[in-house]
């Protein structure tokens, strides 16, 4: 009889994440079983062999038909419950795709495999130099710091080629899948068997996807968000991370991890590379590197010696003599977006605020609309004729007359992307225009719509931040920026840094090609850094001094921080508690900073009152020892957070 601790897929206690177990047969750490837990019988993985205990054990299964979970994995498992103070059982929830006992037949689902015109890569000088610098790394995380346009794709693809050759496989991770088709298909062009995994596909196509990759005899080229890290891969040769500056390689539910974290440990254990592709790297990823003596790989240059920088214009919101024409949309915008419509080219417009208007108010009295549950501005939605709540997406109609005093004086102020969309579909009624947003319907995002985008079919593109990454479109010739400074209000450490990222990003889609471009970005703070910066694409002058306002202030990389937030019916509960254990944590950790208690960014959602405690510590198992402290219910915690909204 041999005994081995066995985790289960379920929490079956707070405080356990493994059990003891015995079997009359061998079992390979990392392969699945059923194990008996009161009158349950439930999924569990096994962890390691250990001594006999000298309690009476149970007897689980002989092991399933299903592929063993590779060691690298379940090591992986097993660090980020500690890393990230999370119970066993909800990481390999996470791992794991849903359904791996089920028998079933799999639906063939409609494929998109996007054509490109440019199918081989000769790399030029730098491009050479940065594999040269890649080939020359042992193990670890290199940053691949490369402009925008400067070919960071047919590095990813070279490289790839190489850990092929060598036997062994391939993750590269986008930030969503949707948003970077045409890097899916760039390497669809040189990898044809390249395996997609990703939230769109069904249970059983990512449960198909599993075991594909884990009977495969080759090595694979995986493209996913971060979720492709989990693939049982048996040898990773290197881990790509494009637009590594991405907020959505931080999963926002428990386990609460980042995907540029468990990349780094993952490759360690592979002995293999992770590179961070981007033309805007993190600040703090950026530091540590300069810290640590990690490589820096920089591309500097564009990849085509052709290539002309975009001409770019600076645009005064507060200045109403731009603005002739039209309220929001600049003389200078709609001159340059009708000369390249009459060159048959496109035109981009970017705005990072969806709806029509953010506020709808009664001008006699002064009233409102609010959401009666999140207590927040409902958002007009022109094209449904509907307020709504993007918090908790209540609805309700436009009204005719205000609530509080019956008079009709009812306005809409602010702008969003739909507004955007029906102002220009009146300014150039005759032209080919689309909105990408988070209100656009499944079968029109750019997925979908790629190849129209890279065609030139479409004339007139408009979104939030889905369109200011990612494409590479050689017909695009005017790009403008409706409010460069949206972001730069709300109240977080974070916030200049996304502006300065998002401007930079939204630049670099034109000035790729010998066509001439012009970008024009309206602004009511042209004075601010993070535009000033933004709009030059001068990383390195936003990093010494955004680093220094850190420092000053305490904020990462220079500091830990722990993001507690509540959640009760009552205001007063809320309060009450959060007080409560903001006191107890400043009593029994006298060394650390506290801030708060106070109400959340959000502070009433769905008809509860969220109020919140940031911490900072110079050291991390300070945090993780103060999780432990947290009471489990009401209360929810995120260490390391991308921002304290």
């Amino acid at each position: 009889m041999r005994y081995y601790e066995i985790a289960p897929t379920k929490i079956i206690r707070a405080n356990a994440n493994t059990f003891t177990y015995s079997s009359n047969t061998p079992l390979i750490i990392g392969s699945f079983v059923m194990m008996p837990v009161g009158k349950q019988t439930l999924l569990g993985i096994v962890i390691k062999e250990v001594a006999r205990p000298a309690y009476t054990t149970k007897e689980v299964s002989a092991p399933l038909d299903i592929p063993t979970l590779p060691i690298q994995l379940v090591q992986v498992a097993e660090w980020m419950s500690s890393y990230y103070h999370a119970h066993l059982a909800t990481v390999f929830q996470t791992i794991l795709p849903r359904g791996l006992t089920k028998k079933r037949r799999l639906k063939q689902r409609e494929k998109f495999v996007h054509k490109r015109d440019r199918t081989h890569f000769l790399l030029n000088e730098t491009q050479q130099a940065a594999l040269d610098a890649l080939n020359n790394t042992n193990a670890g995380t290199v940053i691949l710091h490369g402009v925008t346009g400067s070919g960071k794709t047919a590095v990813y693809i070279e490289y790839a080629k190489q850990m092929l050759n060598q036997g062994k496989s391939v993750i590269v991770l986008v930030p969503e899948i949707a948003l970077t088709s045409q890097l899916v298909a760039e390497f669809q062009q040189h990898f044809p068997d390249v395996v997609l995994a990703h939230s769109k596909q069904t249970e059983a196509e990512r449960h198909t996807a599993w075991l594909a990759v884990a009977g495969a005899i080759t090595p694979q080229v995986i493209i996913g968000p971060r979720s492709a890290l989990f693939l049982p891969l048996k040898s990773i040769g290197t881990i790509i991370i494009d637009e590594a500056h991405e907020p959505s390689y931080k999963q926002d539910q428990s386990p609460r991890y980042s995907a540029l974290r468990v990349a780094g440990v993952l490759a360690k254990i592979h002995a293999s590379i992770v590179v961070q592709g981007t033309a805007t790297p993190l600040i703090s990823e950026y530091f540590l590197a300069k810290e640590n003596n990690r490589p820096i790989i920089e591309l500097p240059e564009r990849a085509r010696a052709d290539a002309i920088a975009p001409k770019v214009a600076l645009i005064d919101m507060t200045k109403r003599d731009a603005f002739v024409q039209h309220r929001f949309l600049s003389d200078e915008l709609l001159s340059k977006m009708q000369a390249s419509l009459d060159a048959n080219e496109q035109v981009l417009i970017f705005h990072n605020r969806r709806g029509s208007a953010s506020t709808t108010l009664c001008e006699n009295c002064g009233w409102s609309a609010t959401c009666p549950r999140c207590f927040i501005p409902l958002t007009l939605h022109g094209d449904a004729h509907e307020l709504r709540c993007h918090i908790c997406a209540y609805t309700e109609k436009v009204p005719t007359s205000c609530p509080a005093c019956h008079e009709t004086d009812i306005i809409h102020k602010g702008i969003g992307t739909k507004l955007v969309e029906s102002e220009i579909r009146r300014l150039f009624p005759n032209k080919n225009i689309m909105r990408f947003d988070g209100d656009t319907e499944a079968t029109e995002t750019i997925e979908h719509q790629y190849q129209a985008l890279y065609s030139g079919e479409v004339k007139i593109i408009i979104g939030t931040q889905v369109v200011a990454k990612g494409l590479d479109l050689p017909k695009l010739s005017t790009v403008g920026v409706v409010q460069a400074d949206a972001g730069l209000s709300l109240p977080d450490y974070s916030s200049s840094e996304r502006t300065f990222q998002l401007l930079a990003q939204v630049i670099g889609r034109v000035g790729r090609s010998s066509r001439r471009a012009n970008v024009i970005i309206q602004s009511y703070q042209p004075t601010n850094p993070a535009v000033q910066y933004g709009i030059e694409q001068n990383y390195e002058m936003f990093y010494q001094e955004t680093l220094a306002l850190r420092k000053r202030s305490n904020f990462p990389p220079f500091t830990y921080l722990l993001k507690l937030t509540c959640t009760y019916k009552t205001e007063a509960a809320a309060i009450r508690n959060s007080k409560a254990l903001a006191d107890l944590i400043r009593s029994r950790y006298p060394n650390i900073s506290v801030l708060g208690p106070t109400p959340a960014f959000y502070e009433r959602q769905r008809d509860t009152y969220r109020w919140q405690i940031t911490i900072k510590s110079a050291k991390r198992a300070q945090l993780l020892a103060i999780i432990g402290e947290v009471p489990g219910q009401y209360w929810q915690y995120d260490i390391d957070p991308m921002n304290l909204l």
